[in-house]
């Protein structure tokens, strides 16, 4: 690291007008800068989805149906989006530092959670911390990667920040399942790795050039500007300045589906893989929600110079096929087309959350930006959280196939839907 962005290492007060003088005038930080500003959101996201392939031994040692499977899944859920009502205000109030390393803290906790567990009640709490992990990360951690790309490079952060969050999400369960195969304790070593990577984010940030918003005292009946951080409670459901809500809405509509559609394959994937191929193999569950995050970050690669409405549009379509690919594996016990589900699931995840990102990136003022991130994640995690967990124990009353029917038809609804609201407001779209 240069002289200069080492002077930058630690959080200090300044003005929002000095703020943006300085940002003005200095130099934009060298990529690697903004790369590694990326890796806590990935070493995080790595932990989201790591038990995903680990469910088939807890099972068969704990002893619960797949209605309990995604209420242990929505665990994380509840964390996560509790984590959103708090971690955006906080983020841009007084700073991405005091939120970034206590959610890398609590990822490391669930991590032990993780590797120690024996019952199911354990399970649930390591769920629930991670999800406050991420929560807190999805917040605080890619506004962090905007604030230090600078403003002239709004886009690539966007697309790092983004493509950081679905990389981690797909080595988390492919690294569980080779560890877990190859490796002696199979719910335990992968967990070790995790908090080594976990330790060395906490290293990133807190060598991250980032400053701390400014906490002068304003007179109680002055008003504070738009652009400002909103006043208020600390705890609220995240939203963004009036003239961004369309920008927001138009983020939620592809990627709710789309997270929906990869929460699903996540958290029954391995059931339908034991349906479809007879197989308990947890390097073949990590293999798959791999691929499918894998498919999301190629995607975005493939799609960043596009307008924002277009990969919108792309990705709602993206996420129509997944439903439907999923409806006829089901239907005809096909594999391929499982896979093929899982591929254009992590695509629609991709491109609804590149656009989303990239939109509220480019319009929403600095001192929201934290909470626009936290707005647009409930948004997408509410019904990722819901769906799944009422199809598990849908499936479990009129079995996998029917309920899996119903869930296909239900988000390739809202996903045609999405990008019909996307295709009417195409010029706010840039």
């Amino acid at each position: 690291m240069g002289s200069a962005g080492s002077a930058q290492h630690t959080e200090t007060p300044v003005t929002a007008t000095t703020a943006t003088t300085a940002a003005t005038a200095a130099e934009p930080p060298p990529r690697r800068e903004i790369w590694l500003a990326a890796w806590p959101v990935t070493a995080v996201f790595i932990l989201s989805n790591t038990a995903t392939p680990l469910y088939v031994l807890w099972r068969q040692e704990l002893g619960f149906s797949s209605g309990m499977l995604t209420v242990v899944f929505a665990c994380y859920i509840v964390g996560l989006i509790a984590a959103l009502l708090v971690a955006g205000v906080v983020s841009d109030r007084v700073g991405r530092k005091p939120v970034l390393l206590p959610a890398l803290a609590l990822g490391i906790v669930a991590s032990v959670l993780f590797a120690t567990a024996g019952s199911i009640v354990a399970l649930a709490l390591a769920r629930l911390l991670s999800g406050v992990a991420v929560g807190s990360i999805v917040s605080a951690g890619m506004a962090a990667v905007t604030d230090v790309a600078g403003p002239d490079r709004k886009r690539l952060a966007a697309l790092l920040a983004s493509t950081a969050m679905v990389l981690g999400a797909g080595l988390g369960p492919l690294l569980a399942g080779i560890l877990s195969e190859t490796l002696p304790g199979p719910t335990v070593t992968v967990f070790l790795v995790e908090i080594a990577l976990l330790a060395l984010a906490v290293l990133v940030v807190l060598r991250m050039p980032l400053r701390r918003p400014a906490a002068a005292p304003r007179p109680a009946a002055a008003p504070r500007p738009a652009t400002g951080p909103r006043p208020g409670a600390w705890v609220r459901v995240p939203s963004v300045p009036r003239a961004n809500r369309v920008h927001l809405l138009l983020g939620i509509v592809v990627f709710a589906p789309g997270i929906t559609s990869t929460s699903f394959v996540l958290s029954l994937g391995p059931s339908l893989l034991a349906d479809l191929l007879g197989t308990t193999s947890r390097v073949v569950a990590g293999a798959t929600a791999f691929v499918m995050f894998t498919a999301a970050t190629a995607v975005q690669f493939a799609v960043r110079r596009l307008r924002v409405g277009a990969i919108l549009t792309a990705g709602a379509a993206s996420t129509v096929g997944a439903m439907a690919s999923l409806a006829l594996a089901v239907q005809l016990s096909s594999a391929p087309l499982l896979a093929l589900a899982a591929v254009l699931a992590g695509a629609g995840q991709g491109m609804g959350q590149l656009g989303g990102l990239t939109l509220i990136s480019a319009q929403v003022p600095a001192a929201r930006l934290a909470e626009a991130n936290a707005a647009l994640n409930v948004g997408g995690y509410v019904p990722a959280g819901l769906l799944p967990v009422a199809v598990g124990y849908l499936s479990d009353a009129v079995g996998l196939s029917r309920g899996t029917t119903v869930f296909s038809a239900v988000v390739a609804a809202a996903a045609l839907a999405g990008g019909a609201v996307v295709l009417a407001n195409r010029r706010t779209t840039p």
